[in-house]
């Protein structure tokens, strides 16, 4: 007997040191790679199941890069609902008469991810519909709903001008960004911005290049200077890369938001006599009109399918709005995160009502703790900066975002979750992934990528139709070699 149960604890342990190991493509690949596997984190189980199939260094804390938008998109999804939308509101401090508005036109923002130039000239043809036409006053932009210390747009990459480093605004339009469209013409080079900015001026300054270069990199060639009111371009650009494009900061919210403005409403034939400042709807305001965004379900698939940090950054603030806690909730609340033990259950705010103080990034990490405790998830090494992954500081293990991807697939809401998931090798930013593969359109999988960080997660159907949840973390300096094994566990799950 003694010598039967040594037997079956020897093979119960081979197998679960089998259950462990990483596939041989994966390891090949990883090995090509240089890439140890004390810097990589796997977690592999199926949908509905306990024991992981594969469990590699999961209990670790590392850094998600923008796989923690998954988080952040989850939460908001039970916390606010599909339908959720932001509103942004126009005010009149004065008298209107006869479409003349003696005093100060007010827009106050409450968070909008997604108010897109489209929208944005939509909305202001709708205030010249309501009789607005010329405003004798300033142009006053209220922010006031999110309380953020000041962003340094160079802090994280010394990269101020991309998009990726907008920083968050309750007043977010066109998401602070001018397009650049780059025309080859002959032997010279047409530059196009869209959209308008009154008051600003491009200088182009480059210079066609017809040397062939790696179309990849085809803007590492030529600079881009913001100053002050102007934009200038110096360097060569690639004629052989044909016509591109590129979206940039090139100023501060405020700057970009008046001049946006002032152009779609000359535009639209009206004038503004003051210049734009920075305020907040005084008691004599009335409110004039109210835009609505897009629902929530729609504004998550932008921000998984297409990795959009500021709109993630924007939906996280918002989180704040799905609890309402006063301070001494927010005292037990932090002492319950600290015991282990679960929050109270919280209701959801509806859209306009229950909007209590302005929205923090302390007040959206305590609403996720609340909000994860009261799910039974204690994920104790979870760090939070802005939810969108881009961050040196976040750090989430791959069991627990394994085990968050679980409980979202028995949501009410999952359908919507997986559905903002970019499809692989079809669209979003796996749409070029294992794209000739049996594994593609099989998979819905968010990807994150940071210098020395490579991740992916998501869930997987193999051809035999059972569904998979996989996590793989990379944290290495070698990380952006890794793609090559995350793809090959992927084709390995895909063909179980």
């Amino acid at each position: 007997m003694r010598l039967i149960l040594t037997s079956l604890l020897a093979f119960c342990c081979i197998a679960h040191a089998q259950a462990a190991a990483l596939p041989a493509s994966v390891r090949h690949e990883l090995k090509n790679a240089g890439i140890p596997q004390s810097g990589i984190a796997v977690e592999v189980i199926e949908v509905g199941k306990r024991t992981p199939l594969i469990s590699i260094n999961t209990q670790r804390a590392m850094n998600p890069a923008s796989t923690m938008k998954l988080l952040t998109t989850y939460a908001a999804l039970d916390l606010l609902g599909p339908a959720y939308t932001w509103k942004t509101e126009a005010w009149i401090d004065g008298e209107l008469k006869d479409g003349v508005l003696n005093g100060n036109l007010i827009l106050k923002g409450y968070g909008d991810p997604k108010f897109t130039i489209e929208q944005f000239w939509l909305w202001l043809s709708e205030l010249r519909a309501r009789g607005l036409r010329e405003i004798r006053g300033d142009l006053v932009l209220d922010h006031s709903f999110f309380d953020l210390p000041p962003h340094d747009p160079a802090e994280f990459d010394d990269d101020p001008v991309r998009a990726y480093n907008v920083g968050p605004d309750a007043l977010l339009i066109n998401f602070n960004t001018l397009r650049l469209r780059y025309l080859p013409e002959g032997l010279g080079l047409k530059v196009v911005t869209e959209p308008p900015l009154d008051g600003v001026t491009l200088y182009n300054q480059l210079t066609p290049n017809g040397e062939k270069v790696n179309c990849d990199n085809w803007d590492d060639l030529f600079s881009v200077q913001p100053n002050g009111d102007s934009v200038v371009l110096q360097g060569d650009y690639p004629v052989g890369c044909g016509e591109r494009e590129q979206n940039l900061s090139v100023m501060p919210h405020t700057r970009y938001a008046g001049a946006l403005f002032r152009a779609v409403w000359k535009e639209l034939g009206g004038t503004v006599q003051g210049k734009e400042i920075d305020g907040t709807v005084g008691t004599n305001a009335t409110l004039f009109s109210t835009h609505r965004s897009e629902p929530l379900s729609a504004i998550i698939r932008d921000i998984n399918k297409f990795s959009n940090n500021v709109m993630a950054r924007q939906l996280f603030l918002t989180l704040g709005e799905g609890i309402p806690f006063s301070s001494e909730d927010e005292t037990a609340a932090a002492a319950n995160e600290q015991a282990g033990e679960a929050a109270p259950p919280q209701t959801a705010f509806a859209a306009d009502t229950g909007r209590v103080g302005r929205m923090s990034i302390e007040r959206s990490v305590l609403a996720t703790q609340i909000w994860l405790a009261g799910n039974r998830l204690h994920f104790p090494e979870l760090v939070l900066e802005n939810g969108a992954g881009l961050s040196r500081k976040e750090r989430i293990s791959a069991a627990h975002l394994a085990q968050l991807l679980q409980q979202s697939y028995n949501h009410p809401l999952s359908a919507e979750l997986q559905a903002s998931l970019p499809i692989l090798g079809v669209d979003g930013s796996v749409k070029k992934r294992l794209r000739d593969s049996p594994a593609a359109s099989h998979a819905h999988l968010k990807t994150g990528t940071l210098d020395g960080v490579k991740t992916i997660a998501g869930y997987v159907r193999s051809q035999s139709g059972r569904e998979w949840i996989v996590v793989f973390f990379i944290n290495h300096p070698y990380a952006k070699r890794g793609q090559d094994a995350q793809d090959a566990l992927i084709e390995w799950l895909a063909h179980r």
